[in-house]
């Protein structure tokens, strides 16, 4: 139920988001960090089903679900201490893909107004915004319209996208994806910010003069999430963002990846540390009576926290559990479970 390798911010391929950090903006990238997580707990959110359809993490039970499903699954969240639930954005899968991404891609700025309206205090996660597609003034408005009728949830997360048809279609350059990513995400930390007349010069974007109403609720801004784990999206979480969300990382592969993002914050000069996530194995709670596939993670609650808490250890702050599931009810009865059962023990 995640955005897998074909579909998340990670394809950032070698020499084609080759001009990483090239943005010449106003520096708004220098800020020290938004941190929303709980100190000392290792959080835990879902990306929500149905929303997204791709082959390669989709249920069966999804093809016919609706509106209802993911109302129903985000009150579960909501109420099992879910830290947030996420919605991932494809504007159009061209037909070459679509076998097997589907052409199911939820639009994240509706989707999570919609939920925000059934839910009282999950956050609200885009995982991930195209933000290069789009003109940060017009991201703003969106996301600080969603900040504030959700009372303050919104977590911003975004990512360069991989889909070359996408960006044609858009008359953008998909090549120059990556700088067009640094300086939206400095453009929209500018314009999310306390400012009803926010300022922002850059190469590419550029406003002044222009007041934006309702203002986001959360102060001094919403918290921006960079997605992707190529060297340019490790690079630009670090320098850029407030949190990390890693795409296709193994687990034996994220302490290294952890340790350079740690340096090359360092290096900005940023003192605060970027609210690092990872995707965990599938999971399943208890011993299922069916097959769940060799890499799904089983068995008794202790032994799935004691696992889990790895992931701790190696400075994660908040993991994106998935659940393997035959319908909604027993996806929200592995939530339920999971919350209740694993997540007390995550922290020991």
């Amino acid at each position: 139920m995640t955005p897998a390798a074909d579909d998340g911010p990670s394809a950032e391929r070698p020499g084609v988001d080759a001009d990483v950090d090239s943005a010449t903006g106003s520096g708004t990238h220098s800020d020290d960090g938004v941190r929303v997580l709980p100190e000392g707990k290792l959080a835990y959110g879902i990306q929500l089903p149905v929303q997204s359809q791709s082959t390669l993490y989709t249920e069966p039970w999804e093809a016919g679900a609706g509106p209802a499903d993911l109302v129903e699954i985000a009150r579960t969240a909501d109420r099992h201490g879910f830290a947030y639930i996420a919605c991932c954005e494809h504007i159009g899968i061209p037909r070459r893909l679509a076998a097997a991404m589907s052409t199911v891609w939820y639009d994240p700025v509706a989707t999570l107004s919609y939920l925000a309206a059934a839910t009282t205090r999950v956050r609200l996660l885009s995982h991930i915004a195209l933000a290069a597609l789009k003109h940060p003034l017009i991201s703003a408005k969106q996301y600080a319209t969603l900040d504030h009728l959700s009372g303050g949830r919104l977590i911003l997360g975004v990512g360069a996208g991989h889909v070359p048809e996408e960006f044609d279609a858009l008359g953008v350059d998909f090549a120059r994806r990556g700088a067009l990513l640094d300086e939206a995400v400095d453009a929209l930390k500018a314009a999310l910010g306390p400012e009803e007349f926010p300022s922002y010069q850059g190469k590419r974007f550029a406003f002044d003069g222009l007041g934006q109403r309702p203002r986001p609720v959360q102060t001094p801004r919403p918290p921006v999430w960079v997605g992707g784990s190529s060297p340019a999206a490790l690079r630009r979480a670090a320098v850029r963002g407030d949190g990390w969300l890693p795409q296709g990382d193994r687990r034996d592969q994220l302490p290294a990846q952890l340790a350079k993002l740690r340096r090359l914050r360092e290096e900005a000069g940023i003192s605060t540390p970027a609210e690092a996530g990872a995707i965990t194995e599938p999971l399943y709670v208890g011993e299922p009576a069916w097959d769940t596939g060799r890499s799904t993670l089983t068995g008794p609650p202790e032994r799935l926290a004691e696992s889990l808490r790895e992931y701790q250890a190696m400075g994660v702050r908040q993991i994106q559990v998935r659940f393997r599931s035959r319908s909604r009810a027993e996806l929200t009865d592995q939530m339920a479970a999971f919350a209740t059962g694993v997540a007390p023990h995550l922290d020991r």
